[in-house]
């Protein structure tokens, strides 16, 4: 079904790595702050040394033997904790990358995706670079547009995210989107959680991007500065890759949830009253991925 992806490969990098905490951009289209100042501690990865080795991805087998599959008492169990929670707006995707079969919850209808959308801008990027209209080295800023990428995802920051979205343009960006199935107006910065779930299943399932890329991009969804929501719920032997997003009062996670034998992308978006209520919806993402996992790994 799925190959498997190849070692990752590093990025020089030859300055240091931004803070942790960053300011928000400028730009009318970056909309996604960091952690906000009152979440523990705990929540925020470490920061990592501009020159330790990423992670290499883990993918799939080509049979998927040891499966679960989306059930109707998981559908149910999943729509009960949406239900219980109907003071917030809630959007669930997950798709089973072994059929693509996709299973829909509660709002279907798009949300501001905030950083999530970093994603989408970083496969764009790459699909620049290979039809050799970019380069990882090209300068961007301070820095290359390699190391810009990485930034904007791992450490979720909005002046890369800024710096990637201008180089490849709007109207361009758009276009790509369009092209891989995705409605994506990058001034309103909209999708829906099925959308979000598809540009995640597309990059793991190496229908985006070439192997070497994949890879890449996907060593950066790991160990990234908000780790609280969809991966603090996540029991040891499955590996997660994703990318949050929070503003004001959205607060999203998409991600890929693998075994080596069975991958599911699973994606979560919700909009309450503003971040005073991070911690309780926090514990509906929690209750979320544990229904998954527990159903189907």
């Amino acid at each position: 079904m799925l190959t498997a992806c190849s070692a990752v490969l590093a990025l020089t990098l030859t300055a240091t790595v931004y803070s942790a905490a960053h300011a928000r951009s400028a730009s009318d289209f970056v909309t996604a702050p960091t952690a906000p100042a009152d979440e523990p501690a705990a929540a925020a990865a470490p920061t990592r040394a501009a020159a330790a080795p990423a992670p290499t991805p883990v993918a799939p087998a080509p049979a998927q033997t040891a499966a679960g599959t989306v059930t109707p008492p998981l559908d149910a169990q999943i729509n009960a904790i949406i239900d219980a929670n109907s003071g917030y707006q809630i959007g669930v995707a997950l798709i089973d990358l072994s059929n693509g079969s996709t299973h829909q919850y509660g709002v279907q209808e798009p949300f501001e995706a905030a950083s999530t959308a970093k994603v989408l801008s970083a496969i764009a990027y790459y699909h620049l670079v290979e039809t050799g209209a970019a380069s990882l080295d090209d300068p961007l800023g301070d820095y290359t547009s390699g190391f810009q990428i990485k930034e904007m995802i791992q450490d979720s920051d909005n002046d890369s995210w800024s710096l990637i979205m201008d180089t490849i343009g709007h109207p361009e960006l758009q276009a790509y989107a369009t092209s891989i199935g995705i409605s994506y107006d990058p001034e309103n910065n909209t999708l829906t959680p099925a959308e979000m779930a598809s540009i995640m299943g597309g990059l793991y399932g190496g229908k985006l991007l070439n192997q070497q890329d994949t890879a890449q991009l996907l060593s950066y969804m790991t160990n990234t500065n908000y780790e609280s929501l969809i991966p603090a719920a996540v029991p040891a032997g499955i590996t997660v890759f994703h990318k949050y997003g929070l503003l004001d009062d959205e607060l999203h996670d998409a991600s890929i949830l693998t075994n080596g034998t069975s991958s599911f992308a699973f994606v979560v978006y919700t909009k309450g009253q503003d971040e005073s209520d991070i911690p309780a919806r926090t514990d509906i993402f929690h209750q979320l991925t544990q229904a998954v996992v527990n159903s189907l790994f």
